[in-house]
């Protein structure tokens, strides 16, 4: 039986490292799972992988997309799918590393078929999100969907217009088309999860944020201005950057912030995985512990 090896765990545990390491072990690429890797123009503020790292082992899904390409993790399980028929025909191992939730359940578990929205509608829903706000919005959903409403990050408007979308294009609520049905997959889909003690990850995070900054992330949000609204900017080291160029707070405070919400997200991650009882959990350092799970793996 193929055998697809997932390595998630939070941002800036060591994920790159770990995963160049198995698949040089196993002669085999690296299915990229981050889904801001993915854009071309965001390199820094979202640590892809550097170009000697992609020197070492081919890298699908890094900078393989445009900012301004629409993209979704529903397209991503598909193309996820139709490469892993091809890989597997030459190694009955390969990998998929990252930190993107919703990427990884996609190939892992499968999406829900929720329909593409028509232009009409997503451009009266923008337009209704400048002159209403977000407020009405909700309030909106509430009265169509109050199932989802319980549940949505009411703070995140792109999720709430997205789902009143779905309402308004099919008369049907944004609730009915989750499903949540694992769709089976032909391999055998190994999970691992890499962690480290709080304090560690956390420190690691605030000298990632001053590395990117050293390595000019403040330059590449400003090259990033004129795109702002687009969803793939929705992403903490460029929300934080846009905000200090609109003098919304001074470039320390940016930062500051920066570290916050990357910590933040981190735990959001940690909270993700661990309701997942297929994770098995190891320390980035444990390589040989990680090799021997994985060959002994039923």
């Amino acid at each position: 039986m193929n055998k697809l090896i997932v390595i998630t765990g939070p941002t800036a545990v060591g994920k790159t490292a770990l995963t160049l390491e198995l698949a040089k072990h196993y002669g085999i690429p690296i299915i990229n799972a981050d889904s801001r890797q993915i854009y071309k123009e965001l390199k820094i503020g979202t640590a892809s992988p550097t170009t000697e790292q992609l020197q070492q082992v081919h890298h699908y899904f890094v900078g393989s997309k445009s900012i301004r390409d629409y993209y979704n993790a529903s397209m991503y399980e598909q193309e996820v799918l139709s490469l892993l028929e091809t890989l597997f025909s030459s190694s009955p191992i390969q990998v998929l590393s990252g930190g993107s939730m919703m990427y990884i359940d996609a190939v892992c578990n499968g999406i829900d078929d929720i329909p593409t929205v028509r232009d009409d509608i997503r451009n009266e829903m923008k337009r209704r999100y400048q002159e209403e706000g977000l407020e009405s919005l909700c309030e909106d959903l509430r009265r169509l969907d109050p199932e989802h409403y319980e549940v949505v990050d009411r703070q995140n408007h792109r999720r709430v217009i997205h789902a009143l979308e779905i309402c308004y294009q099919t008369g049907k609520t944004y609730t009915s088309f989750r499903t949540q049905a694992r769709k089976p997959r032909p391999f055998t889909i190994i999970k691992i999860g890499l962690n480290r003690d709080r304090d560690e990850l956390y420190q690691r995070i605030n000298l990632r944020v001053d590395d990117m900054m050293q390595q000019g992330l403040l330059e590449e949000a400003q090259s990033m201005l004129p795109y702002r609204d687009v969803n793939a900017l929705n992403t903490v080291g460029y929300k934080e950057l846009f905000d200090y160029f609109d003098g919304r707070w001074p470039l320390t405070e940016a930062v500051s912030r920066i570290k916050g919400n990357t910590r933040r997200y981190a735990r959001k991650q940690l909270t993700w995985y661990k309701r997942d009882e297929q994770v098995r959990w190891f320390h980035p350092d444990q390589q040989q512990e990680i090799l021997n799970f994985i060959s002994h793996y039923e």
